[in-house]
């Protein structure tokens, strides 16, 4: 098969983004870095996502199954 990793990538590089946010924010601000770390390091590729999709929104026609 070719490309046979799909949706398996993105993922895993998803989630190594927030464990490294959460690493980095856990030794700056301590305990709080758990809940913050996660949000700062993966906002801007949820913000790319969401506005992504509000693009393409426009322009595909929904089609009914």
């Amino acid at each position: 098969d070719f490309a046979g990793a799909g949706a398996t990538v993105p993922l895993t590089g998803f989630g190594n983004v927030l464990v490294n946010g959460t690493k980095e924010a856990i030794r700056e601000k301590g305990l709080l870095g758990v809940l913050t770390g996660p949000l700062c390091a993966g906002s801007a590729g949820i913000a790319a996502a969401v506005l992504s999709g509000l693009v393409v929104s426009f322009f595909a026609k929904p089609k009914s199954k």
